[in-house]
């Protein structure tokens, strides 16, 4: 039972000394005979509780089967009665009851509760906190983790290095109840019959667009490597929780795949530290891991990829100098002609002939009007393409498209002055997975001679504006350096403590963009920050009026220096 000095402490009230179960029955706290307790911070109006419910319920369940002394108390933030009775009613567990307020706002203010899902795991019997990182032990580990406390989390840790210093195929992908694998036909595969093969586990998840054109291209991968007589097979390891979207991906695949009810996808995931999807981890003959993801290999080089396996240092030169010498060949005609589709479109709807746009630098704008940063991105990109083309006639751009809907299209494109392909276009996906387009907005730069000469050129345009034209490495050597002597000639001193951050010093710092933590406004190429903190102040607003009125001495004498504008500080 609960010791008076224990969990009783954290959970009565003065008035109060029972929590509820969701069938309105009152239990007293001093009646609890778990040694271990868990107070469950979640409210019903929050998507990650709602995600990790289910998995708390079920870790419950099995440690409450087998006859482990343990207990979850449920401490919400729902917003009122209502949507309380309808949360608890999916619980097993017990509850601090809803009107008591006062008790729910100590226990948050108590244990720093900061976001939600929180899982705060306690000894009933002292109160001592065992972890406050429940979360993530019961989504990492499951009921391995009970009881939670510091001294199974290292066991745990120590048995997992062991099992990755003896791994073997067998350990990977094995259970100690199974020792096969499915084929998309339902057929049972002995995980021997893998041994002695390389083995690539994929991680899918039914639907996420990125892991569909992944999977696409990995099986012509597969096939090919089938064909040339290597000794390769692949196993998808499925990280949907729903056992139908699970089975609806896996049809399709001419793979392997580990049975959906082990649900072994979110260790496997933390066990070869999954940053990302898609994610193709590569294992040896010898049943050892040879690198945590080629995903990225493969989709870069496509097809050819399996020239370079299993992609040694010897074979990645090999398919180095096969990219090299296809950038190359590269054109502005190879990028967008594509059959019949030979043009782009103008302003009035017109279709521009590709070939009117060789020789001119190209900015390729991937895009779209329901992404916020895209949104806010494109004043400052229409204001120096206004400002590029007044000089150099030889300059476009090309929004590419993510829109979801012609009239979201329609809508964003009528406030680009420039070209586009039109909505839905085959090319786009062509283009995306070339320049390996992860996020939006991502601008790529596109020489006069229609060679690649810069991937990322949004961050040089936010940086220096219209001078970055036409985007080479020179010329941004050359605007690195001016930068570099602008400092010099203005004496800004390497350190200096300001009072927005009296806690450290602040270093001046060479950067592409940050936020002025000062004025809130966008900043560039020089801050002075404090890396400790992740602060950052423009120099003109850490080095104050003084610093201005030299600033306006500055452009007196020069319009060679810009002042700030755009939401981006270049003067500084």
């Amino acid at each position: 039972m609960a010791d008076a000095g224990g969990i009783a402490t954290v959970l009565a009230a003065d008035e109060r000394d029972f929590l509820l179960r969701n069938s309105g029955d009152q239990v007293k706290i001093s009646s609890i005979e778990a040694s271990t307790v868990a107070l469950y911070f979640s409210a019903s109006w929050c998507p990650p509780c709602r995600r990790f419910t289910p998995k708390l319920i079920e870790a419950y369940n099995e440690l409450v089967s087998q006859g482990k002394n343990f207990e979850v108390v449920f401490v919400s933030g729902d917003k009122d009665q209502e949507a309380f009775d309808a949360y608890f009613a999916k619980m097993p567990w017990l509850a601090v009851p809803f009107p008591d307020s006062e008790c729910r706002a100590k226990l948050n203010k108590r244990f720093k509760v900061r976001g939600i899902p929180h899982l705060v795991i306690l000894n009933a019997a002292s109160g001592e906190v065992y972890t406050e990182d429940g979360v993530e032990l019961v989504t990492e580990h499951g009921t391995e983790a009970y009881p939670f406390t510091t001294e199974r989390i290292n066991e745990l840790k120590e048995q997992e290095k062991a099992a990755k210093d003896n791994q073997t195929i067998q350990s990977v992908l094995g259970t100690p109840t199974r020792d096969y694998l499915i084929s998309n036909k339902g057929d049972k595969v002995p995980i021997s019959d893998l041994e002695g093969k390389y083995v690539g586990l994929c991680f899918v998840v039914n639907g996420y667009g990125p892991v569909v054109q992944f999977t696409s291209l990995l099986a012509k991968f597969y096939e090919k490597l089938k064909e040339v007589g290597e000794k390769f097979e692949v196993v998808a390891v499925s990280l949907d929780s729903d056992e139908e979207l699970s089975n609806e991906s896996f049809a399709g695949m001419p793979w392997l795949a580990i049975p959906q009810e082990d649900k072994m996808g979110e260790k496997l995931a933390r066990y070869f530290e999954l940053r990302g999807l898609p994610t193709l981890v590569l294992i040896g003959p010898d049943g050892k891991t040879l690198n945590n993801n080629v995903a990225d290999i493969i989709d870069e080089h496509g097809q050819d990829a399996w020239e370079g396996f299993p992609f040694t240092a010897e074979k990645m030169e090999i398919l180095a100098e096969k990219a090299k010498a296809k950038a190359e060949l590269q054109t502005l005609e190879s990028l967008l002609v594509t059959g019949d589709l030979d043009f782009v479109l103008g302003k009035d709807g017109a279709k521009v002939p590709v070939s009117e746009l060789v020789g001119k630098t190209v900015l390729l704008y991937f895009s779209a009007k329901w992404c916020g940063p895209c949104r806010a991105f494109l004043p400052k990109l229409v204001n120096e393409y206004n400002k590029i083309k007044e000089k150099h006639n030889d300059f476009e751009i090309i929004f590419i498209s993510s829109d979801r809907d012609q009239a979201s299209y329609d809508e964003f494109f009528s406030g680009m002055p420039w070209l586009a392909l039109p909505m839905g276009d085959e090319r786009k996906q062509h283009l995306s997975k070339t320049f390996r387009v992860r996020g939006i907005p991502s601008l790529v730069a596109i020489g006069a001679d229609g060679r690649t000469v810069a991937r990322d050129a949004k961050t040089p345009l936010t940086a220096h504006g219209a001078d970055a034209f036409p985007f080479t490495e020179e010329r941004l050597r050359e605007m690195e350096k001016k930068i570099d002597e602008m400092a010099k000639a203005k004496g800004w001193p390497e350190k200096l403590k300001h009072e927005l951050h009296d806690e450290h010093e602040l270093v001046l710092t060479r950067c592409t963009t940050y936020g002025c933590d000062g004025c809130d406004e966008m900043g560039s190429s020089w801050s002075y920050r404090c890396t400790e903190c992740d602060f950052d102040l423009h120099p003109k607003c850490a080095l104050g009026k003084e610093e201005e009125e030299k600033k306006s001495d500055d452009e007196a004498e020069t319009e060679a220096d810009p002042a700030c504008e755009g939401g981006v500080c270049r003067k500084a």
